[in-house]
């Protein structure tokens, strides 16, 4: 697993724990956002 993949997870269970304790407002939902991102560029070039 590389660097970008441990990024984006980071980011999702931040963004689930974000939901869990109500903080970060905005930032969580844009750390999802490009986690999301993240793993979609990653699919699309093959790379998964």
């Amino acid at each position: 697993m590389g660097m970008i993949e441990i990024i984006a997870i980071v980011l999702i269970v931040m963004w689930l724990g974000g939901f869990a304790l109500n903080i970060g407002g905005g930032l969580i939902h844009i750390l999802l956002v490009i986690a999301v991102v993240v793993f979609l560029l990653r699919f699309i070039r093959g790379n998964a």
